[in-house]
């Protein structure tokens, strides 16, 4: 038994030391930009070149985050299908305790239901933004500042100081010619080391004109984004039906 525990305290040690070593190396601090009208212009060149525009008309949204959370979106009337493993959540933004969930078919309630609502909020918010973000920097709360990244050119520093799940994050985004986003580094309370940097490749235009990066790549994680769709009714999706009557 003490062997194990030398064992296990040696293990534990090297883990430490590792993460101190990866924190010292890769470790980077928030930078420090200039805002006002040269930071709104770079945000609005990021918008243009993504079609954000044109998310007014993107009324439905559908697609998969990581092969594991799917999502169908009513973006209109502010209202969300989530599906992970034997879970599907129906999600009235608007109107919190309209939302149902079920569990292998099974309708669920009380703190179950709590349970099942808060999760699903939580995932969505994570993954929405991974799949719409650049179209986000101009939302309520947001701060917006032009930094040069290693390259010497210029990047946004976007902050959210409200909203979501975890308010108070920051993102550089790194750009190419045109504001398409090639990547973001991220200050965000759930990751310890700051600056960590992520990719937004493959790009696809959906149907609405707007534009989503359909892999990302954060360190030797892959997260890729799957079965997207976009329209302006549920038909437009061969959506025969209104998925969120019952919430209604």
């Amino acid at each position: 038994m003490k062997t194990l525990f030398r064992v296990l305290g040696v293990l534990v040690a090297i883990l430490i030391l590792l993460f101190v070593g990866a924190y010292l190396i890769y470790n980077k601090p928030l930078p420090e930009g200039n805002s006002g009208p040269e930071a709104d212009r770079l945000a609005n060149k990021m918008m243009s070149a993504v079609g954000a525009e044109n998310m007014d008309q993107t009324n439905i949204l559908t697609w998969t985050f990581n092969g594991t959370h799917h999502y169908l979106w009513d973006k209109k009337r502010n209202l969300v299908e989530v599906k992970w493993r034997d879970n599907q959540v129906l999600l009235n933004l608007d109107e919190w305790e309209k939302g149902k969930a079920y569990e292998e078919g099974n309708e669920v309630t009380g703190n179950e239901l709590d349970k099942k609502r808060g999760k699903a909020w939580e995932i969505f918010c994570n993954d929405s933004f991974w799949f719409i973000a650049p179209t986000k920097v101009f939302d309520e709360g947001v701060e917006r500042s032009v930094v040069k990244d290693e390259d010497g050119n210029d990047a946004l520093l976007v902050t959210y100081t409200s909203g979501g799940v975890t308010p108070g994050d920051s993102y550089l985004w790194i750009l190419d010619d045109s504001g398409l986003p090639k990547a973001f580094r991220l200050w965000v309370s759930i990751i310890p080391i700051g600056g960590i940097k992520a990719t937004w490749e493959e790009w696809e235009s959906l149907s609405t004109g707007l534009k989503v990066a359909t892999n990302h790549r954060l360190g030797p994680v892959k997260l890729p984004i799957t079965g997207t769709k976009a329209g302006g009714t549920f038909a437009e999706l061969s959506i025969p039906n209104d998925p969120f009557a019952v919430i209604l």
